[in-house]
């Protein structure tokens, strides 16, 4: 199994060198969508209609987007704006490039969520009155959806928590400000109560909580993977108990909120290798420089473990550009996208500066030394609350950054920003046109179970292509939230065949995930990759 894991290892190398670079630093367009979208995109979620359901906070006041049909919200709650007549969540639908103002009561201010099995954004806690609320939002293709609420549901207050999708399709929600705690959602008989976990405690800093927004990752032994501060362990949940702890990554430094760096779970493929990277943040003792005046440089390092080694170690790389508050997408052709963020001082209101406007793609698997390229710039600085998401077409939706507690728009450094903008990685460029592929089945939303085999039919302009380079994706779409996306998963598809249909018609037969342990049930995009640029994807239902 390891031999033919690292033949495709190979095979993904020789693809990438394939790809002919652009000139001077990297590739890549961005486009400018919408001058002002209403809110700060401090949280986004792609849902699997192709909307995008956007939110901030509420309790600072008005957002910049009036409710509909003269609707305003009067909670006796807020504590700034009790009758308040703007909206603090959207839906931007991506065909039409439109917003559409959503109602949201309680204060979602630094909450968490994930999308759950049936497509449902199931969305936990926040600040106030929010502490202890779910809410969700099921996708319809009109306007008749709108944010559900249920109060008091979650046994301890969630504010700066992480969830992730197990694979009986419920949620585990660890930690938040003051919580050293897990519980899960749907409750359920023997599971209705919060559950102490001892590291999340220890992981505390004396002075400053920097271990907020743990980066949790399901493993492929079934446990969790949690990085807390400056530290992991292995966590079996079922039990309740941590089966590995993991060295302290090099250098010692926070990598969590507020310090903020972010994290992926590499791509996956089935009997593969389980490995993280963690790229970014604040050195210890930023946040409290900052609020002092004094902005310290941003970390410019990455630590790659792999979890499941024997005696697994931090493998240390160095970016180009150091970075604190940047996201971390997959991309579909399994390649990593690191944007957003600043070069100096941390997460929180207006402790930042000297905005990183370059994004930079890692090939996880180049060698050591060749793996950072820089990428196009963007003109918009995208500092504290900006988020990243992968849209199906490939691109990359970028949006947010409000370092301000309130709108602010004039007289501070780094104003509120509500444009919204798109990155287009190079293998959107028009030169890589004839050999990008284009799926004409199965249809979107079709379901798939464990185990099967899949025939995909594509096409590709190109009609003498390699089939040996041709590989099939699946992305589940994460909820994404200051610099980590809840819940990213990419999956390599095993046993790849692809055979001529002639002309430019071709098919290719693969396996879907094994288990649920490798890919939670849910909706996926699915995309066909041929020497590194990505089709547009179709929504697959994995159950």
């Amino acid at each position: 199994m390891m031999a033919k894991f690292i033949g495709f290892l190979v095979l993904v190398l020789l693809m990438q060198m394939m790809i002919p670079k652009a000139a001077g630093a990297g590739g890549g367009k961005w486009n400018l969508l919408r001058s002002n979208i209403g809110v700060s995109a401090m949280h986004m979620q792609l849902l699997n209609n192709d909307r995008v359901v956007i939110f901030d906070l509420t309790d600072f006041g008005p957002s910049n987007i009036s409710l509909p049909n003269n609707r305003c919200r009067d909670n006796p709650n807020d504590l700034t704006l009790q009758h308040d007549c703007t909206a603090h969540s959207v839906e931007y639908n991506v065909a039409t490039n439109s917003i559409r103002p959503l109602y949201v009561y309680s204060n979602v201010w630094c909450s968490s969520g994930a999308a759950m099995p049936d497509g449902s954004l199931l969305q936990t806690g926040g600040f106030n009155d929010g502490y202890n609320t779910v809410r969700v939002f099921k996708p319809c293709n009109d306007a008749s959806c709108d944010w559900q609420e249920f109060n008091n549901v979650l046994t301890h207050r969630r504010w700066y928590a992480t969830n992730h999708i197990l694979p009986d399709g419920r949620q585990i929600i660890f930690g938040g400000r003051d919580r050293f705690s897990y519980e899960f959602y749907p409750k359920r008989s023997g599971a209705d109560l919060a559950i102490e976990l001892p590291f999340l405690r220890a992981t505390r800093d004396p002075t400053i909580e920097n271990n907020l927004y743990p980066f949790v990752f399901l493993n492929v032994d079934g446990n969790l993977f949690i990085f807390a501060n400056n530290r992991a362990i292995l966590f079996d949940y079922v039990r309740g108990v941590v089966v590995r702890t993991y060295p302290t990554i090099p250098g010692g430094d926070p990598r969590n909120y507020p310090s903020s760096g972010s994290a992926v779970l590499l791509p996956l493929q089935t009997g593969g290798v389980a490995e993280v990277l963690v790229c970014g943040g604040a050195p210890k003792g930023s946040f409290t420089s900052a609020n002092n005046g004094n902005f310290v440089a941003a970390l410019n390092t990455c630590g790659r473990i792999r979890i499941n080694d024997a005696n697994p170690q931090w493998l240390m790389e160095t970016m180009p550009l150091a970075r604190v508050m940047g996201d971390m997408v997959l991309l579909p052709n399994g390649n990593v996208l690191i944007i957003n963020g600043a070069g100096a001082g941390t997460a929180g209101w207006t402790i930042a500066r000297n905005p990183v406007l370059t994004p930079l793609i890692y090939r996880p698997n180049n060698p050591v030394g060749s793996r950072f390229e820089a990428q196009n710039s963007s003109s918009i600085p995208r500092m504290y609350h900006s988020t990243a998401i992968l849209l199906r077409d490939g691109r990359i939706l970028v949006s947010g950054s409000n370092p301000n507690a309130y709108y602010t728009f004039a007289g501070v450094n780094y104003p509120t920003d509500l444009t919204m903008e798109t990155y287009s990685p190079e293998y959107l460029d028009p030169q890589f046109a004839s050999v990008r592929p284009t799926i004409v089945s199965p249809a979107s939303h079709s379901q798939l179970g464990y185990g099967q085999q899949l025939t995909i039919a594509f096409t590709v302009q190109d009609t003498s292509i390699n089939t040996d380079f041709v590989t099939v994706t699946m992305v589940a779409p994460p909820f994404t939230t200051h610099s980590f996306s809840m819940n990213q998963r990419l999956l390599l598809l095993s046993g790849a065949t692809t055979t001529s249909l002639g002309g430019s018609n071709y098919q290719v037969r693969v396996s879907s995930p094994a288990s649920k342990i490798l890919a939670p049930p849910g909706f996926y995009l699915l995309f066909v990759v041929y020497q590194q640029v990505p089709s547009q994807a179709i929504w697959l239902q994995l159950n």
